[in-house]
């Protein structure tokens, strides 16, 4: 089918498809169903071993830029020819130059020509482009948009929040037309550095509860007394050092040994062997399971099966933290308590004492004291677990959330090329 020029967007990312992003696919099947055109723009490609659901049934065309410049020379290099005869091409190489000169970088080198081949291959064909993370992918779709004068917005999450440079987000928030980011916290840091704060938007994620259905039974009565039905800890999330996933590990080793207990980490992740080491190393391994990454479908049914979700996240030595994880908000709609810390916006989700517990990070005393009392009090977790699915069903319906996106493109779908500077 030929979609005319103004009705495509193209939508640029890291990578794609991840199991660790379920919400940007989720968004992306939504903005089509509700009739916006889409062509996927992936800087990486794909490294996982499955996908989800929502994958399969997404119908935008995907397209991969080179991931290293010298894998593909000559793409890189018709696509310079190409470019190179755009009215913005100035512009956009001396927005590169100053970037080299604040971040001489082989990273900068890849996104310059990786907004080649978006201008020469892709662009002609668009008329607006909507970029997921404001750093590297951002980067690469600010040149591109330089280079042809295509507006341009950014979905903004937490990591490339929190460790972008001051000058950098300043200037791409100064040049997209918009900015969305996914927690209050969030928002308000964009605003501070965006020379117009009211660019950005919060706009909540969501879940697609058509996928996540109420559980189909009440939550199990196990206390940790049983050695042959012992409490079930869950953990799914990426091994990286901002998920405080080593805390936890060094908290299920000063558990009481009278409590049984099987714990189940679900996630790939830089540390994944590390952690591993580590539970070997304290001698806790044989209660231990870690399933590596999987897809949707295996997670909502260990969402089931557990009787606690545990994820004591931290602000890292780098500055990276959580937004608000959505793995939190899949295990509230299962009707599963929360045990996490009160970092970034995970405040926006959890209450204490109301549908889920916090401790600080970084404590793993804290943590065995709230694992044994949770493990012990079935009712309590029932009742934190029910009033998690309720604000769930209520306040993070992503059909409700993902209105003021729609209404953010609608508005540029028809919208013409700004002249290039």
């Amino acid at each position: 089918m030929n979609i005319e020029p103004a009705k495509r967007i193209g939508v640029v990312l890291k990578g794609y498809p991840r199991l660790s992003e379920t919400f940007i696919a989720q968004e992306l099947r939504e903005l089509e169903r509700d009739g916006f055109r889409l062509e996927i723009i992936s800087l990486r490609h794909p490294t996982d071993k499955h996908v989800h659901p929502v994958h399969r049934e997404i119908e935008a065309p995907v397209h991969y830029l080179p991931e290293y410049l010298h894998e593909e020379p000559a793409r890189v290099f018709r696509a310079w020819r190409v470019a190179r005869r755009l009215p913005g091409y100035r512009r956009a190489l001396r927005s590169f130059l100053a970037d080299l000169r604040r971040d001489f970088t082989r990273n900068r080198f890849r996104r310059f020509g990786q907004g080649l081949v978006i201008a020469a291959e892709y662009a002609p064909r668009l008329s607006f482009l909507y970029v997921h993370f404001i750093h590297t992918p951002a980067s690469a779709a600010r040149y591109a948009a330089q280079m042809t004068g295509l507006g341009w917005a950014v979905s903004a999450h937490a990591r490339d929040i929190w460790t972008s440079p001051a000058w950098e987000l300043r200037e791409k928030l100064g040049e997209c037309r918009w900015c969305v980011t996914c927690t209050a916290g969030g928002r308000e840091e964009l605003a501070r550095h965006a020379p117009d704060p009211s660019k950005v938007h919060l706009v909540y994620h969501g879940l697609d509860l058509s996928r996540f259905p109420p559980p189909p039974e009440n939550r199990t009565a196990r206390d940790g007394t049983d050695p042959a039905d012992p409490v079930r800890f869950l953990t799914v999330g990426r091994a990286v050092a901002k998920k405080g996933i080593d805390t936890l590990i060094d908290a299920l080793a000063l558990l009481p040994a009278e409590l049984n207990w099987r714990w189940t980490h679900i996630g790939g992740g830089e540390l994944k062997d590390q952690i591993t080491a580590q539970a070997k190393t304290l001698g806790v391994s044989d209660r231990c399971t870690f399933l590596g990454s999987r897809p949707q479908e295996d997670v909502l049914q260990a969402y089931r099966e557990c009787d606690l979700f545990v994820l004591p996240c931290r602000i890292d030595d780098t500055g990276d933290r959580d937004g608000l994880p959505n793995v939190m908000v899949e295990a509230q709609s299962q009707r599963v308590a929360v045990l996490t810390t009160p970092i970034s916006g995970i405040t926006e989700l959890i209450v204490a004492g109301e549908n889920g517990v916090f401790v600080d990070p970084d404590d793993p005393q804290a943590l065995v004291r709230e694992m044994a009392r949770l493990s012990g009090d079935p009712i309590l977790r029932a009742r934190l677990g029910a009033n998690g699915e309720k604000k769930v069903r209520t306040r993070f319906d992503h059909r409700a959330t993902i209105g003021s996106l729609e209404k953010l493109l609608a508005g540029e779908t028809g919208a013409v090329r700004q002249a290039a500077q």
